[in-house]
């Protein structure tokens, strides 16, 4: 079974209804019916939470919570295994620390990172990544 990593891009996207989000939404389809697995950093689950209460307020917080829990995303928490190859990810590339946690994710899980964020342009040799 194919295995992708969502980053906040590519929610933000879906959730946002933007022409890039309906790979996302096919992805998500796709996972309601165990076509596919898709997985979430809970540092990027967080990240989703405060960009919501910066744009919106608790109402797009709250948008954005139920679409991610409407879905079967496994959100994996933030053990010491992965934070080490995110502090790897972080200390050796310009990408922010909750990118860095999306990278460890997907390598850690040989899954396909899904972003429109041109930061990870930097991993294309390390993580294989789809581009919205």
């Amino acid at each position: 079974m194919k295995k992708f990593v969502l980053d906040s891009y590519a929610l933000l996207a879906y959730c946002e209804g933007e022409k890039s989000g309906i790979f996302v939404k096919d992805l998500l389809k796709k996972a309601s019916f165990y076509e596919v697995e898709i997985f979430l950093s809970v540092i990027n689950w967080g990240e989703m939470y405060y960009i919501g209460l910066r744009v919106g307020g608790k109402e797009r917080t709250e948008l954005y919570r139920s679409v991610i829990s409407k879905y079967p995303i496994s959100i994996i928490e933030a053990n010491k295994e992965i934070t080490l190859l995110a502090a790897k990810y972080k200390a050796f590339n310009k990408i922010s620390y909750a990118n860095a946690f999306a990278a460890a994710l997907t390598e850690q899980r040989k899954a396909t990172l899904v972003t429109g964020d041109m930061e990870f342009k930097l991993l294309e040799n390390k993580i294989k990544i789809h581009w919205l």
